[in-house]
């Protein structure tokens, strides 16, 4: 098993309300050179939480922490003209917060070992900042911060 001690969330970089699926991105990477999706998870537009490459293999996107960490990818986080923006619906917000939550409690990290990617790259990549992230989260789960 990975020694898991981040958790970093993206963007599928793509417009806003655009319906993309992880099979959609498995394509992108693989077109990209990558073996399969680089994501560990995908959170569709609807909330439906798809897994991506298996957590217990190394995940391909943020380079330099993809060994000890796990990327969750929401569809969306550009607006029609393909300018960042946090476009996460309120389905995604709620299914981003209970994933993170899961994956917090079983591999017994906090929140301060989750991230955005722009931390790590000169990206807008998710759209938003960990701050508000964070923030958010705090509201919906005051009890176990």
């Amino acid at each position: 098993m990975r020694n898991i001690n981040k958790i970093i969330l993206h963007c599928s970089a793509t417009p806003e309300g655009k319906d993309f699926k992880a099979k959609d991105i498995d394509k992108w990477h693989k077109e990209k050179g990558y073996k399969c999706i680089g994501y560990n998870f995908v959170v569709d537009l609807d909330g439906t939480i798809e897994v991506g490459r298996d957590i217990t293999e190394i995940p391909a996107h943020c380079q330099g922490h993809n060994s000890d960490s796990i990327g969750i990818c929401y569809i969306g986080g550009c607006d029609k003209n393909m300018k960042a923006k946090d476009t996460r619906t309120q389905a995604q917000k709620d299914a981003l917060y209970d994933l993170v939550y899961l994956l917090l409690k079983q591999y017994h990290l906090k929140l301060s070992n989750v991230y955005c990617h722009n931390q790590f790259a000169d990206k807008a990549c998710p759209s938003f900042s960990i701050d508000q992230f964070k923030s958010e989260y705090n509201e919906v789960f005051k009890e176990h911060v």
